[in-house]
């Protein structure tokens, strides 16, 4: 349990400064394009790349906070035991394709653009780098409804 609190924290405080670096990038750009008539030519693809990261890491950081949106009209009808089961059940879906699609496919991802040496065209660092939110994430969810499958006995 207090490895996970490690693991929120930490992952808070990247979300965290994910979100401030892209205001400050943000802000940089209008500034650049309105007061000073050329705009900044790094800072759209940068604030595109930081959402990117903001938003799966920000999935994962939910997921494992059990804030995600969940229908709940069937396990609030059920007895305990069933709401139990169910929820086992959905964390073990989640698992599955959190694994399959995201760990799997994602790590495919990054292999590809890896291997093919693509770059962005602005900032010129690696899209695999890009694309290693999507497995980190995955890896994430894995963990985080590994953890809360362990917590419900």
């Amino acid at each position: 349990m207090a490895f996970r609190k490690a693991v929120d924290n930490v992952l808070s405080k990247v979300l965290i400064v994910i979100m401030g670096v892209m205001v400050i990038n943000v802000l940089w750009q209008v500034f650049t394009r309105f007061v000073m008539g050329t705009p900044s030519s790094f800072t759209d693809e940068l604030a595109r790349y930081l959402m990117i990261w903001l938003g799966i890491l920000g999935a994962a950081y939910v997921s494992g906070r059990n804030m995600h949106v969940a229908i709940d009209v069937l396990p609030l009808r059920s007895s305990t035991e069933t709401q139990k089961k169910l929820k086992r059940i959905v964390y073990v879906c989640i698992i599955l394709f959190a694994f399959f699609a995201m760990v799997v496919g994602g790590l495919r991802l990054v292999y590809i653009t890896f291997v093919l040496d693509q770059h962005s065209p602005a900032l010129q660092i690696p899209l695999a780098a890009v694309y290693f939110a999507i497995p980190l994430s995955g890896a994430l969810i894995i963990f985080y409804k590994i953890s809360d499958i362990l917590n419900t006995k």
